[in-house]
């Protein structure tokens, strides 16, 4: 499994970005994001599988979806704040198929990472 990352960029307080992650394999398990601030320790974002779980810091603001005929997750991130700012991650666990509804949290329960792509919010 290969996850590609994209999508990042420069964006002022109160805007909005999407950012994706290319999947090649892995199509039937949980995916989910997780992000990395300067100096902190990576957090869970969000995960999906039938169904979907958010951090709350992004809980009506964010949005988890993904395209399973292309294998891509996507991550619509409105209302940016500048604390929102950090390199985000995609991945994916093989422990988990999208059958379920127990969505993990912890990034022990990922097999698979993207690269990461950097969010910048800032005026």
């Amino acid at each position: 499994v290969q996850l590609q990352a994209s999508g990042g960029g420069l964006v002022q307080p109160g805007g909005s970005l999407r950012v994706s992650c290319a999947a090649s394999g892995g199509s039937g398990y949980v995916m989910g994001w997780f992000r990395q601030a300067p100096g902190k320790e990576r957090e869970f974002v969000a995960a999906a599988s039938w169904t979907a779980l958010y951090a709350d810091s992004v809980k009506g603001r964010f949005t988890i979806s993904r395209d399973i005929a292309k294998n891509i997750l996507y991550l619509q991130m409105n209302s940016l704040y500048p604390e929102d700012t950090a390199v985000y991650y995609c991945a994916l666990s093989t422990r988990y198929r999208l059958t379920t509804r127990d969505l993990p949290r912890d990034v022990s329960a990922y097999d698979f990472w993207g690269q990461g792509t950097l969010v910048t919010v800032s005026s």
